[in-house]
């Protein structure tokens, strides 16, 4: 059987998530990618990738609580499933296998 496979938006989506913990709602996550992946992702490309992540088992949501500051609306806040962790896990076990040895081509490439 073929293991999932995870693109690299739907990576940095996952580890973004996984980062923010109880604080993983659309926008952080959005901020998150701008801040630490230095991307600006627009809404359609978020909202997207966090419905197929849901849609895959990698990721599940929950409604919170209503707050003030939004004016009463309750937040979705998501979290990575622990399949998600797993591929996570796999994609790097893959990235690592491949990057082995290419070090060292990289430094004779820029002698």
């Amino acid at each position: 059987m073929q293991k999932p496979y995870l693109g690299e938006f739907e990576q940095v989506v996952l580890l973004a998530v996984l980062q923010l913990g109880a604080e993983a709602h659309a926008p952080a996550i959005g901020r998150k990618l701008e801040a630490s992946a230095g991307r600006r992702v627009s809404r359609g490309a978020l909202y997207g990738t966090l419905e197929r992540l849901e849609n895959k088992k990698f990721l599940r949501w929950e409604i919170g609580a209503a707050t003030s500051e939004r004016g009463g609306h309750r937040k979705r806040r998501f979290e990575v499933t622990p399949v998600g962790v797993q591929v996570l896990r796999d994609s790097r076990a893959v990235l690592e296998t491949l990057w082995n040895g290419l070090d060292e081509l990289s430094s004779e490439s820029t002698q």
